[in-house]
């Protein structure tokens, strides 16, 4: 099986840093999966972002923005954030369970689910994301092992349970209420925290660039309630600058920048450094 980058952080207990991916096809996701390879910074993970970017969450689509990343020699580890919101989970919607259907039979190494606020919700998330007999996740895509380089579907079958990555997101003012019984649920891996919705759903402006002081705290109970319950803390940062503070403070995920947000900061600097020649 080729390496599973971000899972192999998590298990050398270093901090795991990544990219968010906002617009799709093959050749840009492949270029900003190559974009570190051989250098000390090389990135664990990259985020299809399905919820807020352009990327449309569809078999084929997904498996092609997939199959770009994966097909990188020792690249990084292809992640989906979902549309879909936990709040309709456990309320009739259908709407979490084929969206994470939809993720990892193109191959993702992980899901993420945004606006879990209860329990009940990530339990749900849990049992969408494996396979029986710990969950309800449906087998039969012939094409999944192919964007984990496996042979066969039965081979992927007896990996994927114990190498799906499954997080969720602490980003509404319910969650962080329920963030310790949520933290326990068995089969959650990690909890993300979404700060711009955190703040807004708590009150305060969105971060500009870092968090109101009252948001921060949260942020900080949220890591140590994730810590005690032997989970993965991940945070949402949009500068290096941000997210090297945030793995001296102990969190074990982190977003370092976008594909947008590095291509115009770039600009920016190039372009400034032409016009004071």
């Amino acid at each position: 099986m080729a390496a599973h980058a971000l899972l192999n952080t998590f298990r050398a207990n270093k901090p795991a840093f990544g990219t968010w991916l906002t617009t799709g096809g093959f050749v840009h996701a492949r270029s900003l999966a190559r974009a570190l390879i051989g250098t000390p910074q090389q990135q664990s993970w990259i985020m299809l972002d399905c919820e807020h970017g352009l990327l449309p969450l569809n078999p084929a689509g997904a498996t092609e923005v997939i199959a770009a990343i994966h097909g990188v020699r020792d690249g990084p580890s292809a992640l989906v954030r979902i549309p879909a919101t936990g709040h309709g989970v456990g309320n009739g919607s259908e709407g979490v369970n084929w969206q994470i259907k939809y993720a990892l039979d193109a191959g993702a190494r992980g899901v993420l689910v945004p606006m879990v606020s209860t329990p009940a919700q990530a339990h749900e998330v849990v049992l969408s994301s494996r396979f029986p007999p710990v969950g309800r996740r449906g087998f039969g895509s012939p094409y999944t092992q192919e964007n984990w380089d496996i042979q066969t579907a039965g081979e992927y079958l007896n990996e994927a349970n114990e190498s799906v990555v499954v997080l969720v997101q602490i980003e509404t003012r319910e969650g962080v209420q329920n963030v310790q019984a949520i933290a326990e649920v068995d089969g959650i891996d990690g909890l993300f925290i979404g700060p711009y919705d955190l703040s807004i759903s708590l009150g305060y402006p969105p971060p500009s660039p870092d968090p109101h002081p009252q948001v921060e705290q949260v942020i900080q109970d949220i890591l140590t309630v994730a810590h005690k319950a032997g989970k993965k803390c991940a945070m949402f940062c949009t500068s290096g600058t941000q997210a090297a503070r945030r793995a001296a403070e102990g969190f074990d995920m982190i977003n370092v920048t976008s594909d947008v947000g590095a291509m115009q900061s770039g600009l920016a600097a190039e372009f400034e450094a032409a016009a004071s020649a």
